[in-house]
């Protein structure tokens, strides 16, 4: 199974349903994701909890504006059956700089722009906007 797309539709399906918190199972590229969330204000905060079952969890606080979600759609672009990888000459801007794509590059997960800035290309995950 695929855990980012997982992860992806779990955030989806949080704020559809206008739900305040989130748990997720805890995985290193999940972890790194939810840190660029933090870092670009899509979610408000997270928490990294163990529970007794010796499973890590992590615990996202969904972000809203004037009770409306601040990720409109979350798209996975690269998926297990058919990777995308770009040249850092063909890294986009998502919705004119409104929106963020995450790229997993060589020195680690990072933004579309990030990427771009420093001309390193890689594998797209995901744009949200």
């Amino acid at each position: 199974m695929d855990n980012i797309s997982n992860f992806l539709t779990i955030i989806r399906n949080g704020y559809n349903v206008k739900k305040k918190y989130i748990k997720v199972n805890y995985s290193n590229i999940i972890l790194s994701i939810v840190k660029i969330l933090y870092r670009n204000k899509y979610i408000k905060l997270y928490k990294i909890y163990n529970n007794k079952n010796k499973y890590k969890k992590i615990i996202i606080s969904l972000k809203y504006i004037n009770k409306l979600s601040v990720i409109n759609k979350i798209i996975r672009i690269s998926k297990p059956s058919n990777r995308k990888y770009l040249k850092y000459k063909n890294i986009k801007k998502v919705l004119n700089g409104y929106g963020i794509s995450i790229i997993s590059t060589s020195f680690g997960l990072m933004t579309g722009y990030e990427a771009f800035s420093k001309k390193i290309g890689g594998e797209i995950l995901c744009i949200i906007y």
